[in-house]
């Protein structure tokens, strides 16, 4: 990146992820341009493919960003504050969501047409870093799971597959339109307890 010194690079790096976020949550990730997310910034719109191949690329690191504020604070208070897994089990997906449903940036992503776009760029990520991908998204999770193993409290398995099982809840909300608000409640909140009920054990 001849022309920029290391500070600069850095700067104008986390420039570019808060005006995506605040632009890719007003107006979705189709609508914005190249233009308006550098503008602010003060780059040209060549400059841009420096930092980022595109603007997918882009929108999956500001919600990956996001992603991660959002789950240390579900985790907070669900994990943290309940004892009981299938308590801390439901409470963690029904906040979760809470939060596909009412944040403006993933609100964007599943009402419009671009989680395809999304997908693709999904897609040619490399091996590694889907890899590292997966294990920042299980991260906040993995203790509680391997501690309520290890009490016989939840049931065995692979801890990042029931930790994906726990996000399940979040492709419901992508159909929501086609399931009809006449049933998407009732079958949320019972994918949640089934769920929740299905994966812990009790003991005696």
């Amino acid at each position: 990146m001849k022309g920029f010194s290391d500070a600069e690079r850095d700067r104008i790096r986390e420039q570019l992820l808060e005006t995506g976020g605040e632009l890719f949550a007003q107006y979705g990730l189709q609508k914005t341009t190249i233009a308006d997310l550098t503008d602010p910034v003060g780059i040209a719109n060549g400059t841009f493919y420096q930092f980022f191949d595109s603007k997918e690329r882009l929108y999956l690191d500001v919600a990956e960003l996001e992603g991660q504020v959002v789950a240390d604070e579900i985790v907070a208070n669900s994990f943290e504050v309940e004892d009981d897994p299938e308590s801390a089990i439901r409470r963690f997906m029904t906040l979760l969501v809470e939060e596909m449903e009412e944040n403006p940036l993933f609100m964007q992503l599943v009402a419009g047409d671009e989680l395809d776009r999304v997908i693709r760029a999904i897609d040619e990520f490399s091996e590694e870093e889907m890899e590292s991908l997966r294990g920042e998204s299980f991260a906040h999770m993995l203790p509680y799971i391997e501690t309520w193993q290890s009490e016989g409290r939840l049931r065995e398995g692979d801890p990042f597959v029931i930790g994906g099982m726990f996000g399940m809840v979040e492709y419901l909300t992508m159909y929501r339109e086609q399931i009809g608000e006449e049933y998407y409640p009732a079958m949320r909140d019972m994918l949640i307890e089934t769920i929740a009920a299905g994966l812990t054990c009790t003991t005696d």
